[in-house]
């Protein structure tokens, strides 16, 4: 749905950098290379930006408020 403001585990800060991570996946640079630069070292923390799926635009359709 929409990106986890923390990491679940850990706590850590993740929503800031979701927009540079997205940006640059989709510009064709590899995941693990941007989660390194972006200093993204907890496994936990990288599961988080991974395996986020953006279903926000999908469930907006369905909604009252059109």
């Amino acid at each position: 749905m929409i990106i986890p403001i923390r990491c679940f585990t850990c706590g850590t800060p993740l929503g800031h950098l979701w927009e540079k991570f997205k940006e640059r996946v989709l510009a064709g640079e590899d995941p693990g290379k941007v989660l390194d630069e972006l200093g993204v070292k907890r496994y936990c923390c990288r599961r988080v930006l991974l395996a986020h799926v953006e279903l926000i635009d999908q469930l907006l359709q369905f909604s009252r408020f059109e």
